[in-house]
């Protein structure tokens, strides 16, 4: 600490302070770089329950924005802190259900009088383009296998089939009944009050009081005005703070967290699955197959790591792409254990990789499975004719035009070949599932069918190994390495941050990074009919974790008739 760099050094006595709000990524972010990082976050809780500079954590929290696996593994990581004997306070401007998830682990819990405020429950929303697609005269051809399998569903339904319902409900239920058990428990409340407490349509703060739900409600200024009385901070003096952004350039090294000798290397896959990488691609912006098979033989070919950590948030994508990389991961197994870490969702193409793994850890609400495939092409001859638009085709070979032709609907001979080709793909999918897992492929076809398990249904149907973060992870690397628990490890990100020129040049970078992937990823959606997906359906987080893996044509036709 004495010969820390300027940006590393920290007052005696500092409160870190974290802003929680909107997206966290499950990548490492660059000093350039605008936005939440959940490792860093877990790193700094780590690292601030060691340093004797740091008195305690102050926590704003304010309209999350990612899943509830993410949520869980910050959540742990506040009860780890508290055992250090350092306070954590939390404050929330707005509270909904995620938000006070997130915050019932700390000491104390402080809402603003005016808070924001709403406890009546969970939902998820589908919503079907079927009846759209008729008015404008587009007609989709889209071949899903799975009877679970939603995506495609939004292109060519009016209403939700009782598959989905029974998917979707499934998974509700398990949130809900998750966010009971893990609040009532932590509260000292009895499951069936909190059920109450919701069902009786709260809307005063005061209530959350009375209920002991909150510590008090106290503005801002009020909650820092007691954190300088915790520390010993005179009135009239400034508690000295440290914010999440400058403290995570806070080396471990400077607080003595040198880790071990024995490397371990982290693998870090986060968003939808490309097989290459396209020119409006950017640096961190999606999976690209043969970007992260580069990282997968590099971990292969170095003996200087034991074991490796695949950690995955996905909802899948590319089909081919994600078999190529779980070829590279089972390459990789074969010379030193690799264990898959799951964060929000590993699901469709993410789940296709994480199998290829020696074991699979994921946090109970992490979102999985997902063995199906689908693929599709709009017909768009109705809408040429009311535009005046026309388009003719020659071609060679009697299936030259299966893709080509987007004027007219497919022939009975091409829909045949085209539900042959995707029912190919699926079984492809679902038998590696069932080699991968040792498990019979007529048990894998029960818990296929492009269904989502969350993670603790996952587990009970042999799909995941364990459940838990990514220190359990760790835990089982280091045991199927021989390395004892007891002996400190060295984690080595292959995936480091590596800040774009607009990101370093202003702040506008920010804008132009959500401009450019907008639009690539329009434009992967676009190019839907260029083959076949293993991906899980944006819809389902819209309804339950409001992330950022909505369908972009979706937002483009609400935005377009909320115009109207």
């Amino acid at each position: 600490m004495l010969i820390a760099f300027p940006w590393e050094r920290v007052r005696k006595g500092s409160v870190l302070t974290m802003k929680l709000r909107g997206q966290i990524s499950d990548q490492l972010k660059s000093r350039f770089s605008s936005g939440l990082s959940l490792p860093q976050i877990c790193e700094n809780f780590i690292k601030a329950a060691y340093d004797p500079r740091i008195s305690g954590i102050y926590l704003h929290i304010d309209g999350l924005n990612c899943g509830w696996a993410k949520v869980e593994e910050i959540r742990r990581h506040i009860f780890n802190f508290k055992k250090s004997g350092k306070f954590v306070v939390a404050y929330l401007p707005a509270c909904r259900e995620k938000e006070y998830y997130l915050a019932s682990a700390c000491d104390d819990l402080y809402l603003p009088p005016s808070a924001y405020f709403s406890f009546y429950g969970f939902t998820v929303q589908a919503a079907f383009l079927a009846g759209v697609f008729e008015n404008v005269g587009i007609q989709p051809d889209v071949q899903r296998i799975g009877k679970y399998k939603s995506a495609g569903d939004q292109l060519t339904r009016k209403s939700m089939s009782k598959e989905n319902c029974e998917m979707l409900t499934a998974i509700l239920d398990n949130i809900y009944g998750n966010w009971l058990d893990k609040v009532s428990s932590t509260k000292g409340k009895k499951i069936e009050d909190m059920k109450n407490f919701i069902n009786e349509g709260v809307y005063k703060i005061e209530r959350l009081k009375e209920e002991g739900l909150i510590t008090n409600m106290h503005y801002d200024d009020e909650v820092i005005s007691m954190l300088k009385e915790k520390v010993g901070v005179q009135k009239d003096k400034v508690l000295p703070m440290v914010d999440y952004s400058k403290y995570s350039r806070v080396r471990n090294w400077t607080l003595g967290l040198t880790g071990g000798r024995d490397l371990i290397a982290i693998i870090r896959a986060s968003g939808s699955i490309s097989r290459v990488k396209s020119p409006l691609s950017l640096s961190g912006s999606g999976i690209i197959g043969e970007q992260l098979i580069e990282k997968i033989r590099r971990a292969r070919e170095s003996k200087k790591y034991k074991a490796a950590i695949i950690r995955i948030d996905s909802p899948g994508g590319d089909a081919l792409a994600s078999d190529l990389m779980w070829r590279e991961i089972r390459l990789l197994a074969e010379s030193k254990p690799v264990i898959a870490s799951m964060s929000d969702v590993a699901a469709s193409g993410g789940y296709y990789m994480a199998m290829a793994a020696d074991a699979i850890v994921a946090e109970n609400l992490t979102l999985t499975g997902s063995i199906g495939v689908v693929t599709g092409k709009f017909s768009l001859g109705k809408l040429y004719e009311k535009i005046g638009f026309n388009k003719e085709i020659i071609s060679r070979g009697k299936y030259a035009e299966l893709l080509a032709a987007d004027q007219r609907p497919l022939r009975p001979d091409e829909a045949e070949l085209f539900a042959k080709s995707a029912q190919n793909a699926y079984e492809q999918f679902r038998d590696k599932a069932a080699f991968s897992r040792s498990m019979p492929v007529d048990k894998m076809e029960e818990v296929a069918q492009g269904r989502v398990w969350t993670g603790q249904d996952a587990a009970s149907r042999g799909l995941v190994d364990a459940i838990g973060g990514f220190s359990r992870a760790v835990a089982i690397a280091k045991q199927k390495a021989n390395i004892p628990q007891d002996r400190q490890v060295m984690l080595v990100e292959l995936s480091r941050p590596s800040p774009t020129l607009p990101e370093i040049l202003s702040g506008i970078g920010s804008s132009v990074v959500g401009a450019e992937r907008t639009l690539k990823e329009l434009l992967q959606d676009l190019a839907f009919s260029e083959g076949v997906q293993a991906r899980m359906d944006g819809i389902l987080f819209q309804g339950l974790e409001e992330a950022s893996y909505d369908n972009p044509i979706l937002t483009l036709i609400k935005d377009y008739l909320g115009s109207l």
